[in-house]
């Protein structure tokens, strides 16, 4: 077992847990209605789950493949592909999953700039795309020869024309670096607080306020590929609304149907590795217990470190931790 620092905050399995939440899995050997599958997780292969799932029970997808690399997922590995083998393969599981799809649904597909050719080249040949997301990946590794990577692409698409897009669910709050007045002095379009003055914006494509998780946040796991919380929380409320379904067929360490759940949302979610299958199953568990995002408050997303009340959460565990030091270092705050 991997020796932790005192401070870590990582979500791990002990034996116990893994065989108690184990028990919880689907397995899919034959057509399932979809009120057996709702807020499930399905321990299987993609390719060998969607043929046993019902016609038109998804309103929203989301998909974070395995990228065109050569990747190790606990026991699975993946190998890089040549780029129409990665297209190829792409088309076979995603074309699957076009009739799993209501006439209304949005689809999101994740990607780096290996994969995001491919990624678009599959998503036109069955769905609409609306828009390409990039996000700061801030801790991309440095390069000598090369520009540091330290973005991804997320595919927006939509089954037709008519589709949910909340706008004001998904407004970002920023500080106001020109406060600008009217001419009683009052403030044009921002607010002040005691916090600072702030401006709620509408959503771009391009997203700065995002931090990967990492070991002093309670969302982070082993995962090696874990998107953050409140990335995929902008997924889900922009084109999703109450009660609708979510559905992740690649689904990792569960943050999709994790936030689902903290949201309001149904969700089926796909991973075909044992471990992260009940590793999904805790974090659902825990949402229970604390139904928060970080970065996401009072409705409104704040870019990074400008939200005093998760600084003042923090100094509270970091009190009522053994030692000293900070839980935090400067990519945690939001």
């Amino acid at each position: 077992m991997k020796l932790r620092a005192p401070r870590n905050r990582t979500i791990t399995l002990t034996a116990e847990e893994q065989s108690l939440y184990k028990r919880r899995l689907l397995r899919l050997s034959e057509p399932l209605l979809i009120e057996s599958l709702t807020d499930k997780t399905i321990c299987q292969n993609v390719f060998e789950a969607t043929p046993f799932l019902p016609d038109g029970f998804v309103d929203l997808l989301i998909v974070d493949p395995p990228y065109n690399l050569d990747k190790s997922f606990n026991e699975n590995k993946f190998k890089s592909l040549s780029s129409s083998d990665y297209a190829e393969w792409i088309d076979r599981w995603l074309g699957g999953l076009r009739r799993v799809l209501k006439p209304t649904a949005s689809i999101y597909i994740c990607s780096d700039w290996r994969s995001s050719a491919a990624v678009q080249q599959i998503a036109e040949k069955y769905f609409c795309v609306q828009n390409r997301i990039t996000w700061e990946r801030e801790k991309g590794r440095g390069a000598l020869s090369n520009w540091k990577n330290c973005s991804e692409d997320i595919w927006f698409c939509t089954v037709g024309r008519e589709y949910n897009f909340n706008v004001e669910a998904v407004k970002l709050k920023r500080k106001v670096i020109a406060p600008y007045t009217n001419g009683d002095g009052a403030p044009k379009d921002w607010q002040r607080s005691d916090d600072g003055d702030f401006r709620l914006t509408y959503p771009s494509n391009l997203w700065t306020d995002i931090s990967v998780p990492f070991w002093s946040m309670p969302e982070n796991t082993d995962h090696p590929t874990q998107k953050p919380e409140k990335l995929i929380a902008k997924l889900i409320l922009a084109s999703s609304n109450p009660g609708d379904l979510v559905f992740d067929p690649f689904l990792g360490s569960g943050t999709t149907s994790v936030v689902a759940k903290k949201l309001g949302r149904h969700f089926v979610g796909i991973e075909q590795e044992e471990l992260y299958c009940c590793l999904v199953e805790k974090r659902l568990e825990m949402a229970l217990e604390d139904s928060s995002v970080q970065g996401y408050h009072d409705s409104v997303f704040w870019e990074r470190n400008t939200l005093s009340e998760q600084k003042k959460d923090a100094i509270k565990i970091r009190k009522a931790a053994a030692g000293t030091g900070s839980l935090f270092d400067g990519e945690g705050w939001e």
